[in-house]
């Protein structure tokens, strides 16, 4: 009997570094990628933002159509549907004669509660369900503690793992595979087809030449420009943080490129990236150790409805300050911004509007082309002094953070 592995991708859409497609690869007599366009992303939370904003839609569009070229080139397929996963897979199992599902595991409540209605689902077929761990750059199995023990400090934990572990080895590419001889053609849904309206498509349309490029190649792309000597601008990590997101590119793979241009004149830009690499993690752990943390209210007292509709009035209407104005624009219009202005942005809605923390995450949710649950709702729970790593919770004023760090387009 052969062994069939449907792989079920999510937030890892490429083939270098990829655990679940090479394990697949080389365990399977064929192998079947899918990807699902579940509607749960694509509709309004209860706070009235869209849980996937158009701009990271239209990313993620790009993504999934250049990374399913990208195994048809290597003379395999992306089978992608729209609909949920447990509604589907069951079928799709059937039809091919599936043996075994493949998937990385997520933290967060959403997706794991979607892999347990999955798991739940091939149960009765009686088909396993494979998880991985392949999201983050140190592996948990490599860690020097048990999650329960992980250091709540920030600090601590930079110092023990980079101390006491290690960054896996890059897996190599794969290379061409069999997939089933008859498998059936499928499209990509278009933006209309996922629920947006023809005017914020036409509005697409009109800014494409600026937006970030979709796809595994411009990750690996944007990564070495970034990385080149004389590329000195504070948009670098974030040009890279949304390929990661979606799994374009690995935090491994970037940590290693980081490490092989490491040199004593670039120590400081490159600490910072590589630092970056680590909150992520940490975010990670953190929502893995104290499961759902980053989205408990742990300030009732403000209305969260109230103060989601008076962060939507903010938005649309403009603050009283050109900056927040320009970050604003800019955040609406390009779906990015360098870490240090959402720390503007957050400390200026906390300080001077009195938004409510997780109303402030759930607008850079719909807004941000990387959004990654652990790390967007993490660090403004930080941005509101309710962290977990007590000593990094943000201290300073809006007004103090806008003369640390903000760079006006023009002296650029």
């Amino acid at each position: 009997m052969k062994k069939v592995i449907l792989v079920w991708f999510r937030n890892d859409l490429r083939i270098h570094d990829n655990e679940i497609l090479s394990e697949a690869v080389n365990k399977g007599d064929i192998v079947i990628p899918v990807y699902f366009f579940d509607p749960r992303y694509f509709g309004e939370n209860r706070l009235g933002f869209k849980n996937t904003g158009i701009l990271r839609a239209r990313f993620l569009l790009e993504s999934v159509r250049h990374f399913k070229k990208t195994l048809q080139d290597m003379g395999a397929d992306l089978l992608v549907f729209q609909g949920k996963p447990e509604d589907l897979i069951g079928t799709l199992c059937a039809k091919y004669d599936v043996t075994e599902v493949y998937h990385h595991r997520e933290v967060a409540n959403r997706e794991t509660k979607i892999s347990e209605l999955v798991e739940a689902v091939l149960w009765q077929e009686k088909i396993n369900l494979k998880h991985f761990i392949g999201h983050t750059l140190y592996h948990k199995e490599d860690l020097p503690f048990p999650i329960r023990d992980i250091p709540d400090a920030f600090s601590a934990f930079k110092k023990k793992v980079e101390k006491e572990s290690f960054v896996r080895p890059v897996i190599p590419p794969v290379a061409p595979f069999i997939t089933h001889p008859h498998l059936e053609a499928t499209d990509i849904p278009t933006l209309s087809e996922l629920g947006y309206s023809d005017a914020e498509a036409d509005s697409i349309a009109q800014g494409g030449a600026s937006l970030l490029p979709g796809g595994e190649a411009s990750a690996l792309q944007t990564i070495e420009t970034t990385l080149a000597p004389d590329y000195d601008d504070m948009d670098d990590y974030n040009l890279i943080s949304p390929y990661i997101a979606l799994g374009a590119v690995s935090p491994a793979y970037y940590y290693h490129r980081i490490k092989e241009r490491y040199t004593a004149s670039n120590k400081k830009k490159y600490d910072r990236l590589i630092l970056r690499l680590l909150w992520r993690d940490y975010f990670r752990f953190m929502l893995k150790k104290y499961p759902n943390i980053f989205f408990k209210n742990l300030d009732p007292d403000n209305d969260l409805v109230s103060s989601a509709r008076q962060l939507q009035k903010c938005v649309s209407k403009g603050s009283r300050h050109p900056v927040i104005d320009d970050l604003l624009t800019a955040l609406k219009t390009e779906g990015n911004l360098p870490y240090e202005y959402r720390e503007i942005l957050a400390a200026y809605f906390m300080q001077e509007e009195n938004i409510h923390y997780l109303a402030g995450a759930s607008f850079f949710e719909e807004s941000l082309l990387d959004y990654a649950p652990s790390t967007t709702y993490g660090y403004w729970l930080h941005f509101a002094q309710k962290g977990t790593s007590t000593k990094d919770n943000l201290k300073a004023s809006w007004q103090d953070l806008v003369k640390k760090h903000y760079r006006p387009k023009e002296t650029v």
